[in-house]
């Protein structure tokens, strides 16, 4: 009795730890399942001046034929750069750009009784609040989506606005060149931003110490991603990259971005802990916009998904997301394929 006492009282903290498997709760869920589709990216704008976005319209051919009716993008929404702008002390004043929260309302007011065929005035109208609402690719889909004839000032376009979204239109950024070109083309009205900087804007005494601090630890076990960059080097050179965009996405390519992000870090010796308070970070952050993603189809069961981010938190996106009730992730690779 002694012996057998002794085992029950060692058991019963492995008892204790045991895990609800919550991925199982929905499968007899009435309704629809929502889909999503996480494409990884690298960011265009390391790309050269002389960048050709032509070279996205195969990737973008498949993409839209994945047929999604949400598309969310890695750039910070006006409702949080409102909430930077109220506190200075903890976030500083260049966290976001100049953001008007009534174009933030009126952009809201705007979509609860938008028109499935809108305008040329009500699309320049939307256009010109969403610029003022901070989202500038979204403003960008209603440009596209305008006849060229009708892409003049009017209904609050300026002269300026009209050069800035002229701008945005040869800018290297996968917000413009690939969600909101593909956006216009399905005719959806915007995308959603679902960045945030809340959780990974640490507070340190010495931010240069914690900058070298990561950078040594990502440097001290690179040789994986080296290699795996100098192919993305070679796949860049091409005049199609629908090849590379498999490739950036292949289950090999986000381990090892996921370990060479991760695994130095956990790993580096630091006084002050620096590396770990980095992951820590890094994981709050993919925990909020993940968040944020799922609130876009919150209330629409059965949504289709697009969340297109940059490669290394792709990782962080699928294992997230694909625990979520009534929500089965989409395998990239076989959309590039």
């Amino acid at each position: 009795m002694k012996k057998w006492a002794v085992w029950m009282l060692l058991a019963v903290p492995f008892a204790a730890q045991a895990r609800l498997d919550l991925t199982t709760l929905d499968k007899n869920m009435a309704g629809p399942r929502s889909k999503v589709l996480v494409l990884g990216t690298m960011h265009l704008n390391s790309m050269p001046a002389g960048f050709n976005p032509a070279v996205l319209d195969r990737v973008l051919d498949r993409l839209a034929a994945y047929q999604p009716d949400i598309i969310t993008i890695e750039a910070l929404p006006g409702e949080e750069c409102d909430l930077a702008a109220r506190q200075p002390a903890k976030y500083g004043a260049d966290y976001c750009p100049p953001t008007d929260t009534a174009a933030i309302a009126e952009m809201n007011r705007m979509f609860k009784t938008w028109p499935s065929q809108p305008s040329p005035d009500q699309r320049r109208h939307l256009a010109a609040v969403m610029l003022a609402a901070n989202e500038p690719a979204s403003a960008y889909v209603q440009w596209l989506q305008l006849p060229e004839a009708e892409r003049k000032t009017g209904d609050g376009l300026t002269p300026a606005l009209i050069d800035k979204l002229k701008e945005i239109s040869v800018r290297n950024n996968e917000d413009y060149q690939i969600a909101a070109r593909l956006a216009a083309r399905l005719g959806l009205q915007r995308v959603h931003p679902v960045d945030n900087h809340t959780g990974d804007n640490i507070s340190l005494p010495d931010e240069k110490a914690f900058g070298k601090s990561i950078e040594a630890a990502w440097a001290s076990d690179r040789a994986a991603l080296n290699q795996r960059e100098k192919q993305e080097a070679v796949l860049r050179q091409s005049t199609d990259y629908l090849p590379l965009y498999r490739y950036l996405n292949e289950p090999e390519s986000l381990r090892i971005y996921a370990e060479a992000n991760i695994v130095p870090a956990l790993r580096a010796k630091s006084a002050e802990g620096y590396p770990q308070i980095w992951v820590a970070g890094w994981e709050v952050r993919n925990l909020r916009m993940v968040a944020n993603i799922r609130e876009t189809f919150r209330e629409k069961p059965g949504a289709r998904v697009l969340s297109i981010v940059g490669l290394s938190h792709k990782p962080w996106f699928d294992s997230l997301l694909g625990q979520m009730q009534g929500v089965d992730m989409v395998d990239a690779a076989a959309i590039l394929k």
